[in-house]
This record gives C-alpha cells, structure tokens and sequence, in this order.
C-alpha cells in the first residue's frame, strides 16, 4: 500500500516567533482541538514540566542534552516558541562541549515569561 503526501492531512507548524507573546496561543488551540479544559490542563502540565527541567538543568547532569531535548519537545508542542528555541540552543551547546552557561540563562528567562504567562491564563480561569 502506498500514499501520496497530499493524502496526508498536514497540521501546521506554529510561526517561529508567536505574535502574542510567550504563548502561540493559536498553535496551541490547533494542537488542543479548541478544548479549553485540555488547553489548561496542557499548559499546567508543561509549566510544572519546565520548571522541573529546569532546575534539573541547573545541575548540568550528564544527561542534560536529552533534557534541554525534552523540553524543546514539550515547548514545541504547546507553542511556547521561545523557551523550544532556547532549550534547542542549549541543546546544541551540551552536545558540542560548547559553554552552556548563556544558553541556560537564556532557556530560564524563556522559561519564566512562558509560566508568568501561563499562571495568567490559569488564575483567569
């Protein structure tokens, strides 16, 4: 059996810098079927996820890599389009020997702003 990729229903990809903050809120509406619940639900999730990685990360355990990937992952995810491209960019640090101490700032700052923006959208609910 074989497809074409127009036979492929494609979901779109979120902009690479979302236009309404630290959120793409739209990406995330797509990804969450316009679930509200869901939506508050995925972003708790993620914020309590970030902060937890980020903490571990702090520690810079041997395998930090695959943490700041996970994160990248889950950012994507959710549209948090900054704290995805900070984590990537720490990322690539651990895993060229490169000194990761600004990517990590970076990746805490991104992190911060995106759950200030979620404990927002969560206290309103």
């Amino acid at each position: 059996m074989s497809f074409s990729c127009g036979q492929v229903a494609w979901m779109p990809s979120p902009p690479l810098v979302p236009e309404n903050g630290p959120i793409d809120f739209d990406h995330l509406h797509r990804m969450t079927l316009g679930d509200d619940g869901l939506e508050r639900e995925v972003l708790a999730t993620f914020a309590g996820q970030a902060a937890e990685l980020v903490v571990s990360l702090a520690r810079l355990p041997p395998d930090a890599a695959m943490l700041a990937h996970k994160l990248k992952g889950s950012a994507r995810a959710i549209g948090a389009i900054h704290v995805a491209a900070a984590a990537a960019d720490l990322e690539i640090a651990l895993r060229s020997g490169a000194d990761p101490a600004e990517p990590r700032a970076m990746l805490n700052d991104a992190v911060g702003q995106a759950c200030q923006a979620i404990r927002a959208i969560l206290l309103r609910s």
